[in-house]
């Protein structure tokens, strides 16, 4: 038995547990203290600098002596002398013992045989007492005795808990790990954040000499896998309309059971906002791209790190310069565009250098011969997504996007009868702006380096044109190598111009947001109905950033069943309140997180809270969840996408810093093994990343076991409101491993 505080303090330590997070439990003699990392003993003092009142307090700072913490504590009894407890016992006999006589019954006497009478008077007669004057003296004593109880206690307290010397000396008294950026789980904590045991302890010890089954690594072949957009299972599929590059995902027997291995150097990416000129090459160890757009400066290799110099296939002279062109045609700093879709994105330029100008993009493009675009643009922390246009839907709602782009992204507009225009369409936002640079646009100069003839791209653009007119767009400039259309506010006009162009027609019976594993269709998404030609369809949104927090016109027009403005506010509270006790939990303001997915996101809350972090949300809407909220999040001036996490991600490995799964494993433990769900989160997490999970304690013990085989390091901890609330918070890291060691193990 090891005592870790003076005896003579009134604490005697006679139990000490070591956490897998190097965090300790102390077990005292009258009661147990939890004193974690950034989990402080700090102290009141007083004038003289005399210890007054010990509280205990969780902080994740240095607390100076002489000033209150700005944390969250609960005051605690001091610890009473045996001196001061004695005092205590006497007086309350004291108190009882004067209290007694105040009745109006006269006190009894005793005689030798121990017969109890009344004390008489001389004539017989019971004694009379000056009833006001006895009760007077019993009410003095009692004042009296009562402040000789509070002086006690205060003497025990003080007699009973030394003044420590300097601030060093309270902080190494309790071992509190201040100062630390390390990134291990609960580096600092909140009230609630005590490590909960809810492992069964008093069990017959049933023979298991493996332990818990650790899940082996994968193969380094496997290193950059991506389920279900798998190239070599792709080709078994048909290649009309490209639907051999669409999702794909493994049969049963093809999962894997198995880690995703980082490259054997693989390193923390350089944090944003260096990351969007910056990757390590060892972590995306590719060259190809940087051949074969050397010319167009997509990416340069620079010793152990690539550069994005910004360029791309139309911009040259840059993405910034191309930005800028842009915003002389249509304006980009208002706060009116937000939301902006770039098709057959690249490495991301656009939308990295759209961010400066506080709009979001989502960059997709297929994972094809120009290899890791997409992984590039997550490394850089820029929004990014596998995808393509091909005989689907893309995964995102109607009327989403402010803005839609298209530098020579190779999609066939023209072709199909206009049907990738039309889905362009759907996504897009009334009075939204579609941008076309390269073929078919300014042709006549740039033809031959095309290696096209100009009839053939003359007829292209022609064709585009005609489509436009026919879905009601209004082509608003071409200037140089740029063409813009907007789509219109409404379709009074449009339902009016059906009588001229009568196809594509107003689709009749279609949900507009369905938008998983759903084919596109050749028809005009049609829009809200509205009052007067000069309203906007859907209503009208706020300009950024007050968009973020205004009630989004589908939950105040009731489109969103069950879901109404008290809710959509309530929502807002709660996720603020809850964001801030996570910055105790996890390293929120280092600059530790860039890419953030929210698994089950509702109304977009969470990533709302997190506006002040230099962070992008990927809020997930699962495609069959209760409440299609996903185009009440685009409203607001988010993005994310449709996903059913019985599949995996439309992503690369290592891609996300943090992962938040608020009852997600709820929805799908009855419909999908939630161990796969667990692994695919392991496949997108970076190594020393962070997974927020929020469930019942039994969910959260089944995911700890499975997170511990895993080799994450994790810890229970209660609900932000205290410990009688069901659901906990399970907070876990997962651990930084690559090939290179699990080979070595293995050999």
């Amino acid at each position: 038995m090891k005592n870790l505080v003076d005896e003579d303090d009134g604490f005697t330590v006679i139990k000490m547990e070591l956490r897998s997070d190097n965090s300790k439990h102390l077990y005292s003699k009258n009661e147990a203290l939890y004193i974690g990392p950034c989990h402080c003993l700090t102290l009141g003092l007083g004038k003289n600098r005399k210890l007054r009142t010990p509280i205990v307090r969780k902080c994740c700072f240095p607390v100076k002596l002489g000033e209150d913490a700005n944390c969250n504590y609960k005051p605690h009894l001091p610890f009473l002398s045996t001196y001061s407890f004695f005092v205590l016992i006497s007086s309350y006999i004291i108190i009882l013992h004067n209290i007694l006589p105040l009745f109006s019954i006269p006190p009894l006497v005793y005689n030798n045989r121990g017969e109890s009478k009344r004390k008489m008077g001389k004539d017989g007669s019971p004694k009379n007492y000056n009833q006001f004057e006895s009760k007077r003296n019993r009410l003095t004593w009692i004042l009296g005795v009562s402040g000789l109880c509070i002086l006690s206690y205060i003497m025990g307290a003080w007699k009973n808990t030394p003044a420590p010397n300097s601030q060093s000396e309270i902080l190494s008294k309790v071992d509190c790990n201040i100062g630390s950026t390390t990134s291990g789980v609960s580096s600092s904590a909140t009230e609630s954040s005590t490590n909960l045991d809810f492992e069964s302890h008093h069990v017959i010890n049933i023979n298991n000499s493996g332990g818990v089954q650790e899940f082996p690594p994968c193969d380094m072949s496997f290193s950059e896998y991506t389920p279900c957009q798998d190239r070599d299972r792709g080709r078994r599929f048909d290649r009309n309309m490209l639907k051999y590059r669409e999702r794909h995902c493994p049969a049963k027997e093809e999962q894997l059971y198995c880690l995703i291995p980082a490259p054997p150097k693989y390193k923390a990416p350089f944090k944003w906002p260096q990351s969007r000129d910056y990757a390590w090459y060892d972590n995306i160890p590719h060259k190809e791209l940087s051949i074969e757009k050397a010319i167009q400066n997509w990416i340069q290799v620079e010793g152990d790190r690539f550069r994005f110099p910004g360029g791309g296939t139309m911009f040259p002279r840059g993405a910034d310069a191309y930005i800028n062109d842009i915003n002389e045609l249509i304006p980009l700093t208002t706060g009116n565009i937000r939301t902006a879709i770039d098709t057959g994105c690249g490495v991301a330029s656009w939308g990295a250098y759209l961010l400066k100008r506080d709009i979001i993009t989502m960059s997709f493009a297929p994972r094809d011969t120009h290899e890791a675009q997409v992984q590039f643009a997550l490394e850089r922390g820029v929004p990014a997504m596998i995808g393509i246009m091909a005989s689907q839907r893309i995964p995102y709602p109607a009327r989403a996007f402010d803005m839609a782009h298209c530098s020579r992204c190779l999609i066939p507009w023209n072709k199909l009868d206009g049907l990738y225009l039309i889905e362009v369409d759907r996504v897009l936002r009334p009075g939204g702006y579609w941008i076309l640079s390269g073929p078919p646009i300014r042709w006549k100069k740039y033809w031959k380096g095309w290696e096209r003839t100009q009839e053939d791209l003359e007829q292209e653009q022609d064709s585009i044109e005609e489509m436009a007119k026919r879905i009601c767009w209004k082509k608003v400039i071409e200037k140089d190598d740029l063409a813009i259309w907007q789509k219109p506010k409404n379709h009074v006009a449009c339902v009016q111009s059906k009588q001229i162009y009568k196809t594509p027609h107003i689709c009749q019976s279609d949900n507009p947001d369905m938008a998983w594993y759903q084919n596109m269709e050749k028809c005009i998404t049609p829009l809200p109905e509205v009052s007067s030609s000069d309203k906007v369809a859907g209503g009208a949104l706020e300009k950024w950033p007050k968009r973020a927090f205004a009630v989004p016109p589908r939950i105040s027009s009731g489109s969103i069943p069950n879901v109404n403005e008290e809710k959509f506010q309530k929502d807002n509270e709660v996720w603020r309140e809850r964001i801030a006790n996570y910055k105790y939990l996890i390293p929120l303001s280092q600059g530790k997180y860039r890419n953030i997915m929210d698994m089950n996101a509702y109304l977009g809350g969470f990533a709302a809270a997190l506006m002040k972090y230099p962070v992008w949300v990927m809020n997930v809407v699962p495609s069959n969840s209760d409440h299609d909220t996903l185009g009440a999040i685009y409203e607001r001036g988010f993005i994310g996408t449709y996903h059913d996490w019985c599949e995996a991600f439309s992503t690369y490995p290592r891609t996300y810093d943090l992962i938040h799964a608020s009852n997600v494993f709820g929805i799908y433990q009855d419909r999908c093994n939630i161990t796969l769900i667990l692994l695919e989160m392991d496949r997108i997490l970076r190594p020393e990343g962070n997974v927020i999970f929020r469930e019942t304690v039994e969910l959260l013990v089944k995911i700890k076991s499975i997170t511990d085989a895993m080799r994450w390091k994790s810890s229970i901890m209660d609900h932000e409101s205290g410990p009688f609330n069901p659901e906990k918070i399970l907070v876990a890291e997962k651990v930084y491993w690559t090939g290179a060691e699990a080979k070595e193990k293995q050999n």
